[in-house]
């Protein structure tokens, strides 16, 4: 423990800050606590010989402050010892506390007498004209106290003291260090379950745009109803405490947390707003300019960064409370904060109640150790289709389930279509990932053939072809469905798994090859006997066309102002090519980068993903990955000749001639299926989505020539949004 400090006059002899040691000890059990998150608070009187110690009035009640030890780290501060920022304002705020003695465990304040707002009106409910404006007055003061009376500014702050956008930049960058990264090692996994990127603060930060100059102040930070006191007497209407949120920077941000914080009714917005404006105007007018434009994008902020402290509050209450009202109670909190921040962190495709509920449920059993919910996580069903896997027991399944909410961040992963969590499972000797369908995602693109068949149907026929092994499939919790896969990534729990992302390596490109001429050996009948017959083009073609006529009607308007052809008219071009028979085998069917990992061994890749297997021709399969993966000519070609090599003659025919149909099929695919992911926006957060939508236009212009068609240019605020 460091120095005491206390007001200089007080110090001399060693008994002195021994006896206001004690004096503040002794709160918890003589004083009156008041409920706060990040300290624990009790209001008792002086003792007669305290009293005389820090030179105060006999009888003054005061507040001893104890950071709580507990709290987790779920806020931004600038600075650490409030007792500065006090000190600072007093002149300018002369009814804020005092700090009267402090050390490194407490401090003693003088206690605001008064009532808190919160007490008298609730929030959610309306504030008084009068009190409003009083809050505005507040708010315009701090502007008056001045930088060089308040404690030194870290290093990373802007030094241009109107640089609004490099402030909510910092803001942004302090809230992913002091909130995100600290608690990240414990909440990690749950936020990604939740759908919630590792980066969504820093890609925050790079998004703030640029913004009107406001001369930087004094903010209180964390002006909501429980840290405003309205005083007996009216002199002054209300008294700001707890001001160890506080920092300096550009005036809306004070004003945005507090309208977010504050809890007012909508309808008050307006009303809060324009009095601090009239309330700055009369003290410092430039603080005042791009209020309009400007005001959103802290509030913006605000939400965003909430969800953080809100979703970790929220799980916290599951701590020992094994009821289901404690679940429900903390499924509408997270639902509520991921609501609020989806639109300024873009989160895609947001769970709803029921898989957050679920969510949380696995959360709250992996780390109560059960607390008679381990009964309900081993109550799993067992689909009756698939027998159990001989290295995977009845037993490992249920201690899967019951690791599955305790998974780190860096072993979940959420795609498209499914949130993936890998675990240890004590007595097995490799690490599983258990598979979730996630609820709410409407894919454009169907799959034909169960995962798991496909899975068991390449493990039973022995070739060369590097997948994951199936191991369990049934229901668990609210019979939501699962699969059990090994996992196929490293087993160093901090290392991702690596996709070739950038593209093949020549010998990856060569292994790929002998890996799809090994499927062809796949034996496909008993995934599905009627599968083969009939032409596959027809069969492909009609799937697109279909999935162009199911589109959302703000989708197919979108299409047809950026000159993509309707369904009809569609079927009518695509009708003109026509593609040789070759032998059917089973396909991938999505064989892009995000579904291909690296391997350590001669393998050197495995295919995973095969949700999307379908039985067809050969060669659709190749030039589909050519179109998802990066790939240049000379891997390409290399590609085509082993391809070829590697593969029986009846698989290959005409191939040179053909594989310029599939791709003009893929194109004019992605034309569709991205543009809906734009306007929907669906799955932006996968990172095969983001990099597709990313070159939409370079996509639509090359579908538009392939099918022979103009791009209309025509301004449209429909195009604009397409194209940003």
């Amino acid at each position: 423990m460091g120095a005491p400090s206390f007001p200089l006059r007080h110090l001399g002899e060693r008994s002195r800050p021994n006896a206001i040691r004690a004096f503040a000890h002794r709160a918890a059990d003589q004083g009156q606590a008041i409920s706060g998150y990040h300290n624990r608070n009790y209001v008792l009187p002086l003792t007669d010989s305290v009293t005389r110690l820090l030179g105060q009035e006999p009888g003054l009640s005061v507040t001893v402050r104890f950071r709580r030890a507990d709290a987790l780290p779920v806020v931004i501060r600038t600075w650490q010892d409030e007792a500065l920022i006090l000190d600072a304002i007093r002149g300018i705020l002369p009814h804020v506390p005092e700090c009267l003695a402090k050390d490194d465990d407490y401090a003693i304040h003088s206690y605001v007498e008064g009532i808190p707002l919160s007490s008298v009106c609730g929030n959610g409910k309306p504030v008084d004209t009068l009190l409003i404006n009083a809050l505005a007055g507040l708010l315009a003061q701090m502007a008056q106290v001045r930088r060089e009376a308040l404690p030194a500014l870290p290093a990373a702050w802007p030094r241009n003291d109107k640089d609004s956008q490099g402030f909510l930049q910092t803001l942004a960058y302090m809230a992913d260090r002091q909130i995100r990264q600290p608690n990240w090692q414990e909440f990690g996994g749950l936020f990604a379950a939740l759908g919630i990127p590792e980066d969504a603060l820093i890609r925050l930060a790079e998004r703030v745009p640029t913004m009107k100059r406001r001369p930087y102040s004094l903010l209180h930070a964390d002006l909501h109803r429980d840290n405003l006191i309205m005083s007996y007497d009216g002199d002054p209407p209300l008294i700001c405490v707890d001001w160890e949120l506080a920092t300096y920077g550009d005036p809306l941000h004070d004003l945005a947390t507090h309208l977010v914080r504050m809890r007012y009714p909508t309808y008050q917005w307006g009303e809060v707003i324009d009095a601090w404006g009239e309330a700055m105007q009369r003290i410092r007018p430039a603080a005042v300019n791009g209020l309009a434009k400007d005001l959103n994008h802290y509030i913006a902020f605000e939400r965003a960064q909430s969800v953080f402290p809100d979703v970790m509050r929220a799980v916290n209450s599951l701590q020992g409370s094994p009821d289901q009202k404690s679940l429900d109670d903390a499924t509408a909190s997270v639902r509520q904060a991921l609501e609020a921040a989806a639109q300024p962190l873009r989160l895609g495709n947001l769970p709803d109640e029921g898989e957050i509920e679920r969510i949380l449920f696995r959360w709250r059993a992996a780390r109560n150790g059960g607390l008679g919910l381990s009964a309900k996580i081993s109550e799993w069903h067992k689909d009756r289709r698939v027998p159990e896997h001989p290295d995977f027991p009845r037993a490992a399944v249920r201690r899967a389930l019951l690791a599955e909410g305790a998974a780190p961040a860096s072993r979940v992963f959420k795609g498209t279509g499914h949130l993936n969590s890998v675990v240890r499972v004590p007595g097995i000797r490799f690490p599983v990932v258990v598979r979730r369908k996630v609820a709410n995602v409407c894919r454009r693109e169907r799959g034909f053939l169960s995962e798991h068949a496909v899975l068991m149907a390449i493990e039973r026929s022995g070739v060369g072809v590097s997948a994951p092994k199936f191991l369990a499939l049934g229901t668990s919790y609210q019979g939501e469905g699962f699969a059990i896969h090994t996992y196929e990534g490293p087993c160093d729990s901090h290392q991702p798994p690596d996709h070739p992302v950038l593209g093949l390596l020549p010998h990856e490109a060569d292994v790929l090859m002998d890996q799809l001429g090994a499927l062809t050996q796949v034996n496909y009948k008993e995934l599905d006997p009627a599968a083969g017959e009939g032409r596959f083009y027809n069969w492909l073609s009609e799937q697109l066309v279909q999935l162009v006529a199911d589109l959302p009607k703000e989708s197919q308007r979108l299409s047809r102002l950026l000159g993509l052809p309707d369904a009809g008219r569609l079927r009518q071009i695509l009708s003109r090519h026509t593609v040789s028979e070759r032998v059917p085998a089973l396909l991938h069917g999505d064989l892009n980068p995000w579904n291909l990992v690296r391997r350590d061994d001669d393998l050197l890749l495995t295919i995973i993903d095969w949700e999307m297997a379908v039985i067809g021709d050969p060669l659709y399969d190749l030039v589909r990955h050519m179109h998802l993966t990066p790939t240049r000519p000379e891997i390409r070609d290399r590609m085509f000749r082993r391809w070829e090599a590697r593969l029986a003659p009846q698989f290959t025919v005409d191939w040179r001639r053909d594989w310029r149909v599939y791709r003009l099929i893929e194109i004019v695919r992605s034309a569709y299926v991205d543009l809906d992911r734009l306007v929907t926006g669906a799955s932006l957060d996968a990172p095969n989505v983001r990099r597709a939508v990313d070159s939409y236009p370079m996509t639509l212009a090359a579908a538009t020539g392939l099918l022979g068609l103009p791009i209309r240019s025509n301004a449209n605020p429909y195009l604009a949004r397409a194209l940003a």
